[in-house]
């Protein structure tokens, strides 16, 4: 029998072969098994990072700004617009119980007489203002 399995003529041993050779799958999915059991705990681990919380709260309102001006003559000006030493305290009053209370800052000439201004301050105290500012001009050369 020179022909024992193939083309030839024995008709005996005509069916296909049934088995599959499994050896390099089973490689494969062992390397593969391998990869994984490495890689895993990288992906676990994390690094921790602060990050901002973001708000929602309303950004607070700048107050209004008063500006009282003195004169060397000891005159008063709200807002630029002339005023009477009488209507003083009920404009102070008026700006005091407003929600945000008005900043009020204060002008006053350099030969203003400081008794005028420390006048002005005491009633801008008794009617309530809590912010109370200086106005300069820096660049007024002696």
């Amino acid at each position: 029998m020179i022909g024992s399995g193939g083309f030839g003529g024995d008709n005996r041993h005509t069916q296909p072969m049934a088995e599959i050779n499994t050896t390099p799958m089973v490689d494969v999915m062992l390397v593969l098994l391998v990869i994984f059991i490495i890689t895993a705990p990288l992906l676990t681990h994390s690094i921790k990072i602060d990050l901002p919380q973001a708000g929602s709260q309303a950004n607070p309102e700048k107050p209004d700004i008063v500006t009282l001006s003195m004169n060397a003559e000891g005159k008063l000006f709200w807002n630029d617009a002339p005023l009477a030493e009488i209507e003083l305290d009920s404009r102070l009053a008026a700006e005091a119980q407003k929600k945000p209370q008005p900043e009020l800052h204060l002008r006053a000439d350099k030969t203003t007489n400081y008794q005028q201004l420390a006048m002005v301050m005491s009633a801008a105290q008794n009617a309530g203002i809590e912010k109370l500012g200086f106005v300069t001009d820096p660049n007024l050369k002696k």
